[in-house]
């Protein structure tokens, strides 16, 4: 791969990898079932994990933009073992994650033609399908083709309806249309903490998984040491300021009866636009929304998967997990993960529930997620210890100099 070829990504593109990895529509209705005490959940979760885990991210490919980025950082604090543990569970946890953004992006896509079919389990398998991979096929050709389909992805299809569902819930509210949900307080908005809602916390990281996602793009980046920082500042935002007011803005329409967790997003919208008379608008914006996933799934496919395969360079996995394509894109990660996921891909044909189904394989990815978690944090204390370490010996080595001198 020329070194052109390698610096592709610049601020912004970064910062849509992140987004496009975190910044998931799909998450909504998950939270929406708390109703106002959703915004307690989403504070708790920015100030305990979402901000540390950008923060870890930013540092960590600042001080170590050696590619790999997971287990990059992991290797360089405890050794090549841990390192591959840490990817493995990352690409690991991503092969019971699949299915459930691939439940979304197909109950979306139901929408197109017949709401009904979002709980039509055939359908729901072959749009599945379809959409991983294609998706997969458009990682294989390359990171700079799957960096430019994410980015337009994330904007028309995540960005673009979050944006779209927050202005229609403004004006349902403010024309007065029938709420959901009870009139708002304070103490709504606090969340009940017990041993019933403890599980809830698995919803609130996978919520915010995925910061540390861009790091495995490090060795395409212009300048890490800048554009990491700025692009980790930029997705923050956006992430939590769309979250946040659109999860509110399908709890105020759809009552929590009613909520189907996989479609929640579009019943929400096809209530908003009814109540404005722009339901011609719901086929079009489906296809928005599931495009808007299938971004998200292209971010997931390619990252863990270049970490795996720089595990295989090293020699600590067979190699066929370091096959590559001319366009550098890791050829056997991508297509064994596919038939993986695929397999497992097939409880939706078999579980009763779509619903129970998507709650089932959510909680396996966030038990996977939490053991990458605690080697990233440990990892970042290794990477500032070591730091303070060199930046003591430059003061020694800048001292004796001017002693000398």
């Amino acid at each position: 791969m020329s070194n052109n070829a390698q610096k592709a990504l610049g601020v912004f593109a970064l910062a849509m990898i992140n987004v496009a990895a975190v910044l998931s529509l799909r998450n909504y209705p998950s939270m929406a079932v708390y109703g106002w005490s959703s915004i307690g959940w989403y504070v708790i979760g920015t100030i305990t994990f979402f901000i540390p885990l950008t923060m870890a991210g930013a540092e960590l490919a600042t001080g170590w933009p050696s590619g790999g980025g997971v287990y990059a950082w992991v290797r360089e604090a405890f050794g090549e073992r841990a390192g591959f543990v840490a990817v493995f569970c990352e690409w690991s946890n991503n092969l019971v994650w699949f299915p459930t953004v691939l439940a979304f992006i197909a109950s979306t896509f139901a929408y197109v033609f017949n709401p009904a079919l979002a709980t039509n389990k055939l359908f729901m398998f072959v749009v599945m399908m379809v959409a991983f991979w294609g998706t997969t096929l458009v990682s294989l050709a390359g990171e700079k083709v799957s960096s430019r389909f994410g980015s337009f992805g994330v904007i028309s299809g995540s960005i673009v309806p979050a944006i779209l569902i927050i202005v229609l819930g403004f004006a349902y509210v403010f024309m007065g249309k029938p709420m959901a949900l009870p009139a708002f307080t304070p103490s709504a908005a606090i969340p009940e903490i017990n041993l019933s809602t403890l599980p809830f916390i698995a919803t609130v990281v996978l919520l915010f998984a995925g910061m540390e996602m861009a790091g495995f793009h490090a060795l395409e980046v212009r300048n890490p040491q800048k554009d990491f920082p700025k692009a980790m500042a930029m997705s923050a935002i956006i992430i939590f300021v769309l979250t946040v007011v659109g999860t509110l803005a399908i709890a105020i329409v759809v009552p929590v009866s009613q909520l189907n967790l996989a479609a929640g997003l579009m019943q929400a919208f096809q209530i908003f636009l009814a109540a404005f008379n722009l339901t011609w608008l719901l086929a079009p914006l489906a296809l928005l929304v599931a495009l808007g996933g299938v971004a998200l799934l292209g971010s997931w496919l390619i990252g863990p998967a270049l970490g795996l395969g720089e595990v295989a360079n090293r020699g600590l996995m067979p190699p066929f997990f370091s096959r590559t394509n001319r366009r550098g894109a890791p050829t056997g990660v991508l297509l064994l993960q596919a038939i993986l996921g695929t397999i497992i891909s097939m409880l939706y044909l078999f579980i009763p529930s779509v619903s129970a189904a998507y709650w089932i394989l959510s909680a396996m990815t966030v038990l996977l997620l939490c053991i990458v978690y605690l080697f990233v944090f440990a990892s970042l204390n290794r990477c500032a210890s070591a730091a303070n370490r060199r930046c003591r010996a430059r003061s020694r080595s800048l001292a004796a100099w001017r002693v000398s001198g």
